[in-house]
């Protein structure tokens, strides 16, 4: 495991980490390159139990060590360049203040196939059209705690794999399965052939309450939550089999995307 002192900031070796705070072109050039940025030692060592490999680290001295012995846990005789600066010129390169330890450059994994992903499921997760980071890797971390077989995102939903829903997330979306489908409507006979009833959440007049739909789910359900504004659209609602929703008291009209989804993923717990 080569140690490798930083001498320059546009070493063509550290690419991967120039511009991390830039959202719109990250979002665009980590999936163009295939990788993915684990930012903290505790999310290094779950993206590497999980199987994924780094192409390089990025580390300050005083954290040297413990990344060090979590390389070497986590994956003996992985040999992996790992670059070391001190933690003005790691800002310089990156855009923020390195804090939590490290970051690694990952390999992206290759996303399973929905039907084959569904077929080894009983409770799902759908995503649909979220735009906030921050909300999709809550939501991920909520529903792995509480049981989830399997997430599915929409290609309208934000990169489960950015370096904040990651980090927020505490490293689930590299636990839990997880894949992309095009649309709720254009996957609804994935869903069906592999016996799913899908249910959308949204506080509609005609929805089911939560309460009510749980004491009689069928053995497979795919929860559908919205974006933060809006919510569904109306070709998702129209596609999905049912319509729930989590009953509101004092005004409130909704709640948080990641809230809803462990709301509802607990109340089907039993059943799962």
């Amino acid at each position: 495991m080569p140690v490798i002192g930083i001498d320059a900031l546009d070493d063509p070796r550290l690419t991967d980490y120039v511009a991390l705070t830039d959202v719109a072109l990250r979002r665009r050039t980590e999936p163009e390159r295939g990788l993915y940025i684990a930012e903290s030692q505790t999310v290094l060592e779950r993206a590497l139990r999980a199987g994924h490999r780094p192409r390089s680290v990025l580390v300050a001295p005083r954290w040297l060590p413990h990344v060090e012995a979590v390389l070497a846990e986590a994956a003996p005789g992985l040999d992996v360049p790992v670059f070391v600066g001190e933690e003005p010129v790691l800002e310089a390169l990156t855009g923020f203040h390195l804090h939590r330890g490290a970051l690694a450059a990952m390999q992206r994994p290759e996303l399973p196939d929905a039907a084959a992903l569904l077929a080894r499921a009983r409770r799902v997760v759908v995503l649909d059209g979220l735009v906030d980071h921050t909300n999709v890797g809550a939501a991920f971390r909520s529903v792995a705690g509480i049981g989830a077989d399997a997430v599915l995102v929409t290609q309208t939903c934000a990169d489960p794999l950015y370096r904040r829903s990651v980090r927020v997330s505490m490293g689930t979306v590299l636990q839990v399965p997880w894949t992309r489908i095009d649309s709720l409507e254009a996957a609804a006979p994935v869903f069906r052939e592999a016996g799913f009833e899908t249910v959308a959440m949204a506080l509609r007049d005609d929805a089911v309450d939560l309460d009510d739909y749980a004491t009689d789910a069928p053995e497979r359900v795919a929860l559908v939550f919205g974006s933060e504004g809006p919510g569904l659209s109306a070709r998702a609602l129209a596609a999905a089999d049912r319509v729930v929703r989590i009953p509101m008291h004092h005004g409130v009209d909704s709640l948080n995307v990641a809230a809803s989804a462990a709301v509802a993923m607990w109340a089907l717990r039993s059943r799962a």
